[in-house]
Protein backbone atom coordinates (compact mmCIF):
# COMPACT_ATOMS: atom_id res chain seq x y z
CA UNK A 1 0.00 0.00 0.00
CA UNK A 2 2.89 2.77 1.17
CA UNK A 3 4.73 1.47 -2.43
CA UNK A 4 2.31 2.96 -4.73
CA UNK A 5 1.74 6.24 -2.58
CA UNK A 6 5.66 6.71 -2.80
CA UNK A 7 6.12 5.97 -6.54
CA UNK A 8 3.52 8.38 -7.25
CA UNK A 9 4.88 11.10 -4.72
CA UNK A 10 8.10 10.68 -6.57
CA UNK A 11 7.00 11.32 -9.75
CA UNK A 12 4.89 14.26 -8.68
CA UNK A 13 8.59 15.73 -7.22
CA UNK A 14 10.24 14.99 -10.17
CA UNK A 15 7.61 16.52 -12.74
CA UNK A 16 8.06 19.30 -10.73
CA UNK A 17 11.68 20.01 -10.62
CA UNK A 18 11.71 19.30 -14.52
CA UNK A 19 9.05 21.97 -15.17
CA UNK A 20 11.32 24.24 -12.91
CA UNK A 21 14.45 23.59 -14.75
CA UNK A 22 12.92 24.16 -18.15
CA UNK A 23 11.24 27.62 -17.22
CA UNK A 24 14.51 28.71 -15.95
CA UNK A 25 16.14 28.00 -18.93
CA UNK A 26 18.38 30.89 -20.18
CA UNK A 27 18.80 32.15 -24.19
CA UNK A 28 21.20 35.25 -22.65
CA UNK A 29 24.53 34.64 -24.37
CA UNK A 30 26.72 33.93 -27.22
CA UNK A 31 25.07 32.33 -30.06
CA UNK A 32 27.09 30.45 -33.35
CA UNK A 33 24.78 30.30 -36.31
CA UNK A 34 24.79 26.82 -37.93
CA UNK A 35 26.87 27.15 -41.00
CA UNK A 36 29.78 28.91 -38.78
CA UNK A 37 30.19 32.35 -40.59
CA UNK A 38 28.43 34.54 -36.71
CA UNK A 39 28.25 34.93 -33.53
CA UNK A 40 25.36 36.30 -31.90
CA UNK A 41 24.97 37.97 -28.18
CA UNK A 42 21.35 37.52 -26.78
CA UNK A 43 20.81 39.65 -24.12
CA UNK A 44 18.02 41.43 -22.16
CA UNK A 45 16.40 44.41 -23.54
CA UNK A 46 13.36 45.93 -21.50
CA UNK A 47 11.71 43.13 -20.39
CA UNK A 48 12.47 41.02 -23.93
CA UNK A 49 15.57 39.53 -26.10
CA UNK A 50 17.61 41.23 -28.27
CA UNK A 51 20.60 39.82 -30.51
CA UNK A 52 23.89 41.44 -32.15
CA UNK A 53 26.14 40.45 -34.20
CA UNK A 54 29.67 40.36 -32.11
CA UNK A 55 31.88 38.01 -34.60
CA UNK A 56 31.82 37.26 -38.16
CA UNK A 57 33.59 35.15 -39.94
CA UNK A 58 34.39 37.72 -43.11
CA UNK A 59 33.95 40.87 -41.70
CA UNK A 60 31.50 43.04 -43.61
CA UNK A 61 29.11 45.84 -43.95
CA UNK A 62 25.59 46.43 -44.45
CA UNK A 63 25.28 46.90 -47.84
CA UNK A 64 21.93 45.14 -48.29
CA UNK A 65 20.53 47.62 -45.92
CA UNK A 66 17.15 48.98 -47.08
CA UNK A 67 18.09 52.47 -45.44
CA UNK A 68 20.97 54.12 -47.80
CA UNK A 69 22.90 55.93 -44.73
CA UNK A 70 22.93 52.30 -42.99
CA UNK A 71 24.87 50.65 -45.66
CA UNK A 72 28.65 51.38 -44.45
CA UNK A 73 28.06 50.13 -41.28
CA UNK A 74 30.02 47.35 -40.04
CA UNK A 75 27.84 44.15 -39.40
CA UNK A 76 29.57 43.73 -36.18
CA UNK A 77 27.96 45.51 -33.59
CA UNK A 78 24.52 45.86 -35.31
CA UNK A 79 20.62 44.17 -34.02
CA UNK A 80 19.94 41.61 -35.52
CA UNK A 81 16.97 40.04 -33.01
CA UNK A 82 14.82 42.76 -32.23
CA UNK A 83 13.01 42.57 -29.12
CA UNK A 84 11.66 39.01 -28.79
CA UNK A 85 8.79 38.87 -26.21
CA UNK A 86 8.00 35.70 -24.09
CA UNK A 87 5.75 33.79 -25.70
CA UNK A 88 5.30 30.47 -24.30
CA UNK A 89 8.07 28.47 -22.26
CA UNK A 90 11.60 28.82 -24.26
CA UNK A 91 10.04 30.85 -26.65
CA UNK A 92 9.43 34.12 -28.27
CA UNK A 93 8.39 36.23 -31.00
CA UNK A 94 9.63 39.67 -32.42
CA UNK A 95 11.41 40.76 -35.17
CA UNK A 96 14.79 39.64 -37.29
CA UNK A 97 16.94 41.65 -39.51
CA UNK A 98 18.45 39.63 -42.08
CA UNK A 99 21.88 41.47 -43.30
CA UNK A 100 22.02 38.99 -46.37
CA UNK A 101 19.03 40.67 -48.18
CA UNK A 102 18.61 43.85 -45.89
CA UNK A 103 15.06 42.85 -44.88
CA UNK A 104 13.29 42.75 -41.40
CA UNK A 105 11.33 39.80 -41.01
CA UNK A 106 8.69 38.27 -38.39
CA UNK A 107 10.40 35.73 -36.02
CA UNK A 108 10.88 33.50 -33.30
CA UNK A 109 13.04 31.82 -31.49
CA UNK A 110 12.65 28.61 -29.20
CA UNK A 111 15.58 27.24 -26.70
CA UNK A 112 15.37 23.31 -27.72
CA UNK A 113 18.09 22.73 -25.17
CA UNK A 114 20.90 24.85 -22.73
CA UNK A 115 22.83 25.16 -25.79
CA UNK A 116 20.39 24.88 -28.72
CA UNK A 117 18.29 27.91 -30.26
CA UNK A 118 16.00 27.69 -32.96
CA UNK A 119 15.63 31.08 -34.77
CA UNK A 120 13.27 31.35 -37.43
CA UNK A 121 11.91 34.44 -39.89
CA UNK A 122 8.74 34.22 -41.34
CA UNK A 123 6.68 36.23 -44.51
CA UNK A 124 3.05 35.69 -44.65
CA UNK A 125 3.34 31.37 -43.44
CA UNK A 126 6.07 30.80 -45.16
CA UNK A 127 9.34 30.49 -42.17
CA UNK A 128 13.23 29.98 -43.20
CA UNK A 129 15.16 28.70 -40.09
CA UNK A 130 18.31 28.33 -38.69
CA UNK A 131 19.66 26.08 -35.51
CA UNK A 132 22.29 28.02 -33.24
CA UNK A 133 24.50 26.68 -30.60
CA UNK A 134 25.79 28.18 -27.79
CA UNK A 135 29.20 29.20 -27.48
CA UNK A 136 32.09 31.88 -25.93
Amino acid sequence: MKAPFLKSSLAAILSIGMATSALAADATGTWLRANGTAKIKISKCGGNLCGNIVWLKKPRKDTENSDPKLRDRSLIGSRTILGMKPSGTNSWKGKVYNAEDGKTYSGKMELVSSNKLKLEGCVLIFCKGDTWTRTK
